[in-house]
């Protein structure tokens, strides 16, 4: 009897589509089949057991994947699901795992275990100007295990559709700037290999470089329920205010003096929790986004 199990991250795509990638090992056996039992075991938000069956079919994109599956609502892109398939069965497995405690990455709310990696590559930063130079730090960047990523800065005019020229170089300095103010991203010195590949920190012998700097914002999420819970979260809201919180700093990096004091009073006044910052982050200020 053959067995295989297989762990992947499921895309935007995937989750739009309602596919899945199938194992190379069962395609030959299920390929000619018109309909696959296909079980997805999954905990609502990360606690409720809900199963459900789906009658699907193999198919090839590029690969090979299930399809005709509606993904859960609580699904994020990222998410980690485990496929299974025995010969002696006639059915696909899928599963999520919850995590121990719900986490917000960046406003978006994830109760299942996630790739940082693609939650980076996939998120949408809308299309306000600081929108588009996040989106290009993320998707076009080097995207480290945590979920960080680096730039060099001065590519980002190529990717940022802002417009060229005085013009352009205003707006994308002022989203920059906006982005470092709000502690999205972090000016740090690096370096570029010949076809341009970014390396933090620098790469002996190869080309310094200004990068910028992404690390995404992981914190707790409230369950269903909880007077913080928003079913909106993730949305490129406007005009409003943003509380202080604490943030990675790029590997090697620590907080200013001011920083420190900045949090310091932040405790004192109980806008943030009463601990010290720990080595490698820094405090972000309350501010207000536009």
């Amino acid at each position: 009897m053959v067995r295989v199990t297989r762990r992947l991250a499921l895309w935007q795509a995937d989750l739009d589509g309602g596919v899945c990638a199938a194992p190379e090992e069962c395609v030959e056996t299920l390929q000619d089949r018109a309909a696959i039992p296909l079980v997805l075991e999954h905990r609502e938000h990360g606690v409720t057991p809900a199963r459900q069956v789906f009658e699907t079919a193999l198919r090839q994109d590029v690969e090979w994947q299930f399809g005709d599956i509606v993904w859960p609502a609580d699904l994020r892109p990222g998410v980690l699901v485990t496929v299974s398939w025995q010969s002696a069965k006639d059915e696909i497995v899928v599963r999520t795992a919850p995590l121990e405690e719900p986490m917000r990455v960046d406003g978006v709310n994830y109760y299942h275990e996630y790739d940082p990696r693609v939650v980076t590559r996939e998120f949408d930063a809308g299309r306000s100007n600081r929108g588009q130079v996040l989106h290009a730090v993320r998707k076009l960047g080097r995207v480290f295990t945590d979920g960080s990523a680096v730039l060099a800065e001065s590519g980002l005019a190529a990717h940022c559709g802002l417009g060229r020229g005085a013009k352009g170089t205003f707006l994308l300095r002022n989203a920059v700037d906006q982005l470092i103010r709000e502690g999205y991203l972090t000016r740090v010195p690096g370096s570029v290999d010949k076809a341009g590949y970014p390396s933090y920190p620098a790469v002996e012998g190869q080309k310094p470089a200004e990068m910028l700097f992404y690390a995404p914002l992981v914190e707790p999420a409230p369950y269903p329920g909880d007077p913080d819970f928003d079913e909106g979260e993730g949305a490129d809201r406007r005009d409003h205010w943003v509380n202080g919180f604490v943030r990675k700093l790029p590997p090697g990096a620590q907080p200013s003096e001011k920083q420190v004091t900045l949090h310091e009073k932040a405790v004192e006044s109980e806008q943030v929790p009463a601990s010290p910052l720990a080595p490698g982050y820094t405090f972000v200020k309350k501010h207000h986004r536009t």
